[in-house]
């Protein structure tokens, strides 16, 4: 009998577990940290053997395969020394792979992804095809390979989760863009990210496709100096690509997507999602339904009923004219850049929290145009102080939601909007993303 261990006890670590024991393997699950209730509860439940707080390394090292949750950095000295020994170190979207049928498209990029896969989970289920999200949303990909026998899966991807892959290869693979993140874990070196992402279509053949914004200097650069075997089709805001046959542009004020020798129209102003970055992720999300063989018509009413991801540019409430927009979701520079593009308003920015060595400068442009006083929600702000004191005269130091918010309320006024967009990680005063952009929204209701 094979022996899995698995390192990390959360949402692929618990479905890994429980997938690993219906196929036959000895499982044995291993926490640094203390295990949180409901995934302990599942543990229990399925007779999963598992030790919280600490790693047996006598016992890790019997393994014959190791899946390490993706928040595990390949630099841990646990890691190294497993695989010193030859055991093979992966991730849950490749244990889970090897047991699925299913057709499978994978969705990364730095900005997007989660927006992009949603959207196109909306389309496919509109059309009644038996289809499973999975991969940073919803339940782990490998529960529901053990649970359900879905047809088709859409997994968003982060490049950790990409990182632990050997042999997956979806059938069709996104790439909404790339830009600086988590440069922590990649040795501070922006290429090394970027390979990561690109693993997404390392093992796809000539009857795969890879779907990309053909607008993006890192892609571009990398495609110019790397194959895929994947069929190439770029997305892009500008005119069609002179190159490239197939592909999604912009024409008009209308996506225009041609693509199996269709072509697929819809006004951009018939969209459900606002902001050019959506029409990119339109775009990629309409391709891969396209190819999937779904009907116009379908793909059409979904575009314009879809209702947005939670935590991403949500309109919260209007209270006295002034609009409160929570964006909690924009952990970088990059997703901020959008926020700030999409405004249309005089704006209160409420920015800050854990920098992972963000640039500032770049938002300059827009800070300079758009945004009326700066509100900073972080432990440390001195670097976004430095950043914008020259631009922005008005900038207040705040240590949670409420204070920020309620700060919020005096300086805006009717016409104005309230953007919560912090281009940090939340870790310093909240649990994550989703816990800040509950708090800000809480916040603004008791207003």
């Amino acid at each position: 009998m094979k022996k899995i261990v698995v390192l990390g006890a959360g949402e692929s670590g618990v479905g890994t577990a429980i997938l690993a024991k219906k196929q036959g393997y000895k499982v044995f699950v291993s926490d640094k940290g203390k295990i949180p209730k409901k995934y302990k509860k599942v543990l229990l439940h399925n007779n999963l053997p598992f030790e919280e707080e600490k790693h047996s390394e006598d016992q890790i090292l019997q393994a014959d395969v190791v899946m390490k949750s993706p928040g595990i950095p390949e630099t841990v000295p646990l890691i190294v020394k497993i695989k010193a020994a030859g055991i093979p170190v992966i991730s849950e979207i490749e244990f889970a792979d090897a047991f699925t049928k299913a057709t499978v498209v994978g969705i990364t990029g730095s900005n997007g992804k989660t927006t992009t896969t949603l959207l196109l989970s909306h389309i496919l289920n509109k059309e009644k095809l038996n289809v499973g999200t999975a991969g940073n949303v919803g339940d782990s990909f490998a529960l529901q390979v053990a649970n359900e026998n879905h047809e088709l899966f859409v997994l968003e991807l982060s490049s950790f989760q990409l990182d632990g892959i050997v042999e997956f290869a979806p059938h069709i693979a996104i790439i909404t863009n790339i830009s600086p993140d988590h440069l922590d874990r990649y040795a501070y070196k922006y290429q090394n990210y970027v390979n990561a992402k690109f693993r997404i279509t390392k093992n796809q053949t000539a009857t795969d496709y890879l779907i990309y914004d053909a607008d993006d200097n890192a892609i571009k650069q990398w495609l110019q100096k790397n194959q895929t075997k994947a069929k190439l089709l770029p997305f892009t805001l500008g005119s069609k690509k002179e190159n490239s046959k197939e592909g999604a542009y912009v024409k008009d004020n209308k996506i225009i997507i041609e693509l199996n020798q269709n072509t697929f129209t819809m006004g951009i102003a018939n969209l459900a999602l606002i902001g050019k970055h959506n029409v990119k992720n339109t775009m990629a999300a309409t391709m891969a339904a396209t190819l999937l063989k779904v009907r116009k018509d379908t793909i059409r009413e979904s575009l314009s009923d879809f209702e947005g991801v939670e935590h991403r540019l949500e309109n919260v409430l209007k209270i006295n004219g002034v609009q409160y927009i929570n964006d909690s979701k924009a952990t970088n520079i990059n997703a901020t850049y959008y926020a700030l593009g999409s405004m249309k308003s005089p704006t209160v920015w409420i920015v800050g929290g854990v920098d992972k060595g963000n640039d500032y400068e770049e938002l300059l442009p827009y800070v300079n145009e758009k945004v009326k006083a700066i509100i900073c929600l972080g432990e440390d702000n001195a670097k976004i102080k430095e950043t914008f004191s020259n631009v922005i005269d008005l900038i207040v130091e705040t240590k949670g939601a409420d204070e920020a918010v309620k700060v919020a309320y005096k300086i805006a006024e009717k016409g104005d909007a309230v953007l919560l967009s912090p281009a940090c990680a939340s870790f310093d005063l909240f649990e994550n993303y989703e816990d800040r952009g509950r708090q800000f929204k809480n916040a603004v209701r008791k207003l």
